[in-house]
């Protein structure tokens, strides 16, 4: 079964200096029917004024992936990471026993836009830890996250992976699903078994053995693959 959300049936939240689009129910946004898809608990697709950001504040027991679409992100944690994500970089924090952080945009002309994800971690506790890594724009599939980090992924703590599909016009891959799937679309029309994503729509996929990922348009396609227990 293919169940799609809708990009504009998202929650949304506008700060002035924040405006958010959320795919599930978080800060003052809540939905019932949508409070997250297996172990994936968050996707905010958030743009950033620049020069704003997010203060200090802190998390734990929860994988933290930042994708970086356009813009840079200084990062600063409690771990004593100070880092820079450029436009395509992964980011993987994992909260553990607690970390405080701050996200700002690190232009001060130029807009940031990146997408907030969380998963819920398969143990509490442990040592923080953080991890950042561009995989670059390769068409086909590219493994980004991994329970074993093997291949030079970054690993996460939840039986869960992530990849990141970039489809040239014409172009189709298949995917063997044995659990459950979530798609976020990123850029271009993607169809999913003939059902079509557009940029910010989501897809979850329940009881599917058999998925074809097709670009049928005449733009490249990005989109993430989430693989969920």
């Amino acid at each position: 079964m293919i169940t799609v959300r809708k990009a504009h049936e998202r929650g949304r939240a506008n700060f002035g200096w924040l405006d958010s689009r959320h795919t599930f129910s978080f800060g003052s946004y809540y939905d019932p029917q949508h409070m997250g898809f297996s172990e994936l608990r968050v996707i905010n697709d958030d743009i950033v004024q620049p020069g704003a950001g997010f203060d200090t504040h802190g998390h734990r027991d929860m994988e933290i992936i930042s994708y970086v679409l356009e813009g840079s992100i200084a990062h600063k944690d409690s771990e004593g990471n100070v880092k820079i994500l450029h436009a395509g970089e992964f980011q993987l924090m994992s909260a553990g026993s607690g970390i405080y952080h701050s996200e700002y945009n690190a232009s001060d002309t130029s807009p940031l836009r990146f997408l907030q994800i969380w998963i819920q971690p398969s143990e509490t506790g442990g040592q923080p830890g953080y991890q950042q890594k561009a995989f670059g724009r390769e068409p086909g599939i590219t493994s980004i996250a991994t329970p074993d980090g093997q291949g030079g992924t970054l690993k996460i703590k939840q039986d869960a992976s992530l990849s990141q599909i970039i489809l040239l016009p014409g172009e189709s891959v298949p995917i063997t699903p044995q659990r459950n799937v979530f798609i976020h679309q990123v850029d271009g029309q993607l169809s999913v078994n003939d059902t079509i994503l557009a940029p910010g729509d989501g897809a979850m996929i329940t009881q599917e053995s058999d998925i074809l990922l097709s670009n049928l348009g005449a733009e490249p396609v990005t989109a993430l693959v989430f693989d969920l227990p």
